[in-house]
């Protein structure tokens, strides 16, 4: 386990593939359209989305302004942010940073008849997969995730709404044209559209919101990155959260003191780091296994300094 390097992150486009399959909820723009028919402004809405065969499918309210705007002009741009659930969002938001997020453009096409049913009975067949993975996992995964907010973290839960028939809605696939990643300080960086369409999604992003709301809502699992921080990168964090995570590894929010000279008062600010895997975690089994396994180790190597092994 290191620091970041060029082996040890992922592409740009895979972090944006992964964002979108992680979340559920992203905020669509379609450019307003006055009763004449000019065009002025955009028209924002926060709304619900799947991803099928690489492009999001959108729920839109019937009472939406989309449902006009779209019908004279169809181009529209969708932005996703990877997932903050619980304590991560009230940090992000203390220290004035954004999640990384995915921004695209192209064509906000309507779904009808038999391929918007064909839509609506895909997600009901998404929801009920996620719902029987979560009983089914195994002892280690299931003691990760169990700090976690069920309500807050999942799709199935998330989605519900979309399929209870208390509103009405249009579904739209989105044709990607262009796509753009964009970091933690809000600096953009454009993603190869080739690169876009031609990988995939890991199998961890659909589960990151709950590992890492589950990890950061655990004291002891918090303890354990803060060991991490120490064994691992030799850097005293005095607290830590799990930022994000992908199969190469994951990024830690460490709490570490300010390098001071003279008379100064000691300082703490909040500092990412990279930590990665001996060996890629390619589903949340190994991934959860890889981080006991690591746990496990931090603490004999700690006790081994302290002259308790």
């Amino acid at each position: 386990m290191k620091g970041s390097n060029k082996a040890t992150v992922l592409t740009l486009a895979e972090k944006c593939k992964n964002i979108l399959v992680s979340n559920w909820q992203g905020y669509l723009n379609t450019i307003k359209t006055d009763a004449q028919g000019s065009k002025e402004n955009i028209y924002t809405s926060k709304v619900k989305y799947i991803i099928r065969k690489g492009n999001p499918l959108i729920w839109v309210p019937e009472h939406e302004l989309h449902n006009v705007n779209t019908i004279i002009d169809e181009r529209g741009s969708f932005s996703v942010a990877s997932p903050y659930p619980g304590p991560l969002g009230k940090l992000l938001k203390s220290m004035n940073k954004f999640p990384v997020r995915v921004a695209l453009t192209g064509d906000v096409v309507p779904v009808k008849d038999k391929k918007a049913e064909s839509a609506a009975n895909y997600l009901k067949e998404m929801m009920l997969s996620e719902e029987k993975a979560l009983k089914e996992f195994n002892y280690t995964v299931s003691g990760v995730l169990s700090s976690s907010n069920h309500f807050s973290t999942t799709q199935s839960e998330n989605l519900k709404e979309l399929i209870d028939g208390g509103e009405n809605y249009v579904i739209y696939k989105f044709n990607l044209s262009s796509c753009m990643f964009v970091d933690g300080n809000g600096g953009t960086h454009e993603v190869d559209f080739e690169d876009m369409e031609k990988c995939k999604a890991g199998l961890l992003a659909p589960y990151s919101a709950k590992l890492i709301d589950g990890i950061n809502q655990s004291e002891a699992r918090r303890r354990g990155l803060i060991l991490f921080c120490f064994i691992y990168l030799n850097v005293n964090a005095r607290d830590a959260y799990m930022l994000s995570l992908d199969r190469k590894g994951f990024d830690v929010l460490g709490k570490v003191r300010n390098k001071v000279t003279g008379d100064e008062i000691d300082e703490y600010q909040w500092k990412q780091f990279r930590i990665t895997f001996k060996e890629e975690a390619w589903d949340i089994e190994s991934f959860c296994q890889q981080l006991v396994e690591m746990e496990e180790d931090a603490i004999k190597k700690v006790s081994s300094y302290s002259g308790l092994g």
